[in-house]
């Protein structure tokens, strides 16, 4: 495995009961790098981020991060090795305010960053601080969960959806978000749907078909894949 590598994911297999979702999944992630999963709703992109963090069923197969083997970890142990989720239903608790949404998950690794910083960062979130989470607009609420995890110092960043339904403004600014958490040396692996929002930020792709890996090509070999995209994503 290259010594720059944060993920390494080799033949994974992962259930939920008795349906066998994924069949041998392989990709990697080097430090600092964004990369999307594409695919159709049902090819296995959620499923392949909820088996990194250990929230599928039974899982077979190998999954590394920084060279660590984590396919038999429980959730929390992997957190621990600097691993944030973002997961598509967003997870903002009613009965508490932004700022204790934000509070809420506990630190996993030194370097988080600070409450200042994510404000910074999310000005709409400080002028919203103290409204119950589930008054704050579906961008806000997106916003939110994206900044909760960049509080706990975790620097592999698992993003599922983070576009979906929000308004173009909203996603030009997670847009942004996702450039300058590059810029700052972030790892970010990007499940999207919406092709064009994952296009221009990811420095490679894999194309997922019925819980495999079919495709994967590189951000200047976009052009080239456009018929391919066509065929497998409609887009």
């Amino acid at each position: 495995m290259a010594s720059n590598e944060m993920l390494h994911i080799e033949n994974l297999h992962a259930w939920y009961g008795e349906s066998h979702v994924l069949h041998g999944v392989n990709m990697s992630v080097k430090e600092g790098e964004v990369v999307s999963l594409l695919g159709r709703n049902g090819a296995g992109r959620t499923t392949t981020m909820r088996a990194i963090v250990g929230l599928t069923g039974a899982r077979k197969g190998s999954i590394r991060i920084r060279g660590q083997e984590v396919v038999k970890m429980p959730p929390h142990r992997v957190a621990r090795l600097g691993v944030g989720y973002c997961p598509e239903e967003r997870g903002i608790f009613a009965s508490l305010s932004a700022e204790e949404n934000l509070m809420l998950p506990p630190a996993i690794a030194e370097g988080g960053m600070s409450v200042a910083e994510i404000y910074d960062m999310f000005p709409n979130l400080k002028e919203r601080a103290a409204s119950p989470g589930t008054r704050l607009s579906g961008g806000e609420q997106q916003m939110l969960a994206v900044a909760r995890i960049l509080r706990t110092g975790a620097r592999l960043l698992l993003l599922d959806e983070i576009s979906e339904g929000l308004a173009p403004v909203i996603v030009q600014k997670l847009a942004e978000t996702i450039r300058t958490l590059k810029a700052r040396g972030y790892t970010i692996v990007l499940v999207e749907q919406n092709f064009r929002f994952a296009a221009p930020l990811a420095d490679r792709f894999y194309v997922m078909e019925h819980g495999k890996i079919v495709r994967e090509f590189a951000q200047h070999e976009l052009q080239d894949n456009k018929e391919m995209l066509q065929e497998y994503l409609g887009v």
